[in-house]
């Protein structure tokens, strides 16, 4: 058997790009992509679908420990599973960003069900998992902890081709104003609201490629140790 490999933690705000950037660290390293993001939208998604009271946390809670979430490598995508069906595309509406920022992610019974998969995911080392609060809630402990910053505007940009490219209805001042009020919310949540690490790195992605953002990580990343 080879070295353990790093436990690496990306977090940053949303639309940032992180999964990107993510996956691609995850491919040039041979480690297993993680989207934490993935996972709680799931949750919102089955809980929609059964009719669950989203103002209930217990409720959320029973979903997420119910939910049947597979996530698997798909070449240049992540391929998202829930109780046997993909739903990489019904999963990232709109609606969905807006259940999961406001109640999903608060239900502190949701979030314990899923951090505890998170850490049984990564415990062997070997992952690039990315999200809100990996370097401060799931892996405190990370070998590396990137914090990737990217502005509004260019937040905006990216989520409205994303729409366009899924087919999404989106209006784009929306757009903005969703990915702001996002903001707003991720960093004022009482639990695993989204900070910098006192120990991670900024990355800032603005005018960058992925190439040159991905050797600019690989660049600060630890050695690996049998």
């Amino acid at each position: 058997m080879g070295p353990k490999g790093l436990v690496i933690a990306i977090d940053g705000p949303a639309g940032s790009g992180k999964s990107t950037l993510a996956k691609a660290l995850a491919r040039r390293l041979g480690y297993l992509y993680i989207d934490t993001g993935a996972m709680y939208r799931c949750v919102s998604l089955a809980a929609l679908r059964a009719g669950a009271d989203f103002s209930d946390p217990e409720a959320l809670a029973k979903v997420a420990a119910a939910a049947d979430i597979r996530l698997e490598p798909g070449g240049e995508a992540l391929r998202v599973f829930l109780a046997g069906e993909e739903v990489e595309n019904q999963i990232r509406t709109p609606e969905i960003s807006r259940l999961t920022s406001r109640f999903t992610a608060n239900s502190p019974g949701a979030r314990a069900a899923l951090v505890e998969r998170q850490r049984l995911m990564g415990e062997a080392g070997g992952v690039v998992m990315e999200g809100r609060d990996i370097g401060t809630v799931v892996f405190p402990r990370a070998d590396r902890k990137i914090f990737f910053e990217v502005s509004v505007q260019e937040r905006t940009r990216r989520r409205i081709l994303e729409f366009q490219r899924r087919g999404i209805d989106h209006d784009p001042a929306e757009v903005r104003s969703q990915i702001e009020q996002r903001d707003a919310e991720d960093r004022s949540r009482s639990i695993g609201p989204l900070v910098r690490a006192a120990d991670a790195v900024e990355v800032h992605g603005d005018g960058k490629t992925v190439e040159q953002l991905l050797e600019e990580v690989l660049a600060l990343l630890p050695p690996v140790h049998p």
